[in-house]
Formats: structure tokens, sequence, C-alpha cells
């Protein structure tokens, strides 16, 4: 009786080598799928990577390189002009690119032209606007001057991060182009609520606080213009327009720092704290400019503002 083996069913020699070989190049196909995958994941993370880089570059380059213009209406000049009765002169907003067109001087004498370059958190400007201010509120009401307010962004780094004296230009941009007939009252109240220079400011929502008890119109826009910074460019190119050269139509070689009062053209180097001193200037300028205006044999008598009680 013969006893069958499994010895007999067993692969040969070759067999296993076959299949050591096969065994081989499956685990050499797989390897080699993997490392083509990886390939193209780590090139294509490379990619994702750099289009987020550029994403991120662009983004920068548009935000510091966004065109400074269309600005806001009504301010043509950079500033916003009010007149009698405390009605904004009405202007086209400037288109991008086109430079601000500088505000006629009068030539008939009757009217002083007053220009304020400041900023909303600059102290001695809150200092000359509460002295003045109430003054230079008669003058309007009664058609004895005009004023043109120019505010811009100089003390951006003062304000413990939130660039208040940007945004603070910018709000006041807004009100000039949605509602400028309310401008004044807005700029009076912003300085009777100015923060100190080194905290953080006020709020947006302050700022829009202060639009609504001015009594603006359009308070919606005004609020979304706040808000998205609508006139940031403006207000940052404005500034830079403001600096490092005269200014137009006066005798000032380039801005003084805030604020830099002009009155027909001249600069205003008195007291900040005295409205007498102010008083007297506007009736010195508004002479002069009365007499260079009529004949020679005209009255020396020249109309001018009355001074307001010493406050």
């Amino acid at each position: 009786m013969t006893i069958s083996g499994s010895a007999d069913n067993r692969p040969t020699k070759n067999e296993r080598r076959e299949a050591a070989r096969e065994k081989a190049r499956e685990l050499r196909e797989a390897q080699k799928k993997r490392e083509r995958r990886n390939k193209i994941l780590v090139q294509g993370g490379v990619v994702i990577g750099i289009i987020a880089i550029v994403a991120v570059v662009a983004l920068i380059l548009v935000n510091t390189l966004k065109p400074a213009g269309p600005g806001p209406k009504n301010m043509a000049s950079d500033g916003i002009v009010i007149g009698e009765g405390l009605v904004a002169q009405t202007t086209p907003a400037l288109a991008m690119g086109d430079a601000p067109i500088p505000t006629t001087p009068n030539t008939t004498g009757d009217v002083v032209q007053i220009r304020v370059y400041l900023d909303y958190l600059c102290p001695a400007c809150g200092m000359f606007e509460a002295t003045n201010n109430a003054q230079i509120r008669e003058w309007l009401n009664s058609g004895a001057a005009t004023l043109e307010v120019h505010p811009l962004a100089m003390l951006v780094n003062q304000s413990s991060g939130t660039k208040y004296s940007l945004r603070a230009t910018n709000a006041a941009a807004c009100v000039a182009n949605y509602s400028p007939n309310q401008f004044f009252d807005f700029n009076e109240l912003m300085f009777k609520s100015q923060p100190k220079e080194g905290s953080t400011g006020l709020t947006d929502e302050e700022i829009q606080k202060i639009t609504a008890d001015s009594k603006v119109e359009n308070q919606s826009a005004i609020n979304s213009c706040i808000v998205d910074q609508q006139f940031k460019p403006w207000a940052n190119a404005a500034t830079d327009r403001a600096l490092g050269q005269p200014i137009p139509n006066s005798n000032v070689d380039e801005l003084k720092g805030t604020p830099t009062v002009v009155v027909n053209g001249k600069y205003y180097q008195g007291s900040i704290q005295d409205p007498k001193e102010f008083a007297q200037f506007i009736q010195e300028a508004a002479g002069a400019a009365y007499e260079s205006s009529t004949p020679s044999e005209a009255p020396s008598d020249a109309p001018s503002p009355s001074p307001s009680p010493a406050g």
C-alpha cells in the first residue's frame, strides 16, 4: 500500500522564485503609485499655497494702490465751504485721479473767507473750535463770512491702533457727501466729544450717534459710509496733498500743522484761545479786502464781522 505524500503538491523552487518576483513587482508598482500620488499632492499643495500667497499680495496691493477717488461730493477743494445760514456750497465729486480745485478767492471784499485745516484728534484744534466756534457761527449766519473746513488724518498713529483720526476724517467726508448742510453742526459736536490724544478715540457707533445728533439727512447712507470707510482712500490722499506744499491762494508755503487757519489768504498766527484776537484779525482782513476792491475815493470804513463778546 502506497501512501501519497504532500511534498508532491508543494511549489517547485522555480515557482516560488517566480511568485516572489511577482510579489516584488506588485510592491514596486504600489510604491510607485504612492510616490506619484504624494508628488501630485505636494505639487497641488504648493500651487494652492502659491495661489493663496498671490491672492494675499494682490489684496494688499489693491488696498495700498487703491485710487484716491472718487472723492466726496461738495469737497472739490478737499474742503467743504459753508456759507450764509450754514448752507454748504455744492460741488460734484472729483473723479479718480482728478486734482482738487481750489476755492476762488472773493475779490469784492464783502465776505471774509476763513479756511481751517484740522484733525479731529488734535487738542489745539479742539481749543480753537471751543474758543471761536460761536462767533464763527454768527458770522456765517449773517453772511459776513464763509468757512472752509479741511479735515485731515494726521494723527492716525495716536489712537492706540484704532486709526481714529482717519475714521473721523472719513466720517466728515460722509456727512459732506450725504448731508452737507448739517456739516457745521457735525463738526461742532465732533469737537465737543473730542477724545484725548493717545486714547482709542470714538467708536464708529459713537460717531454715528454724533451724526444723528447733528440731524443729518440720509442717516442710513452715512452709517454705512462710516462703517465701510467709503472715503478712506480720499482721506489719505487729501492729507498727503495738504502736506509739504503751499496752501492754494494764500501766503502759507506749507501746512503748519493743525490747526492751520487762513483768512482771506493770510495765515493767522495769533492766539487760538482768545476770541477777541481772532475777531480783530477777521476785521483787519475784511478791511484790507474792502479797501483793495474799491476806488481810492471810497469811504474807508469796511463791512466786517462784529467781534463776539469774550468767552
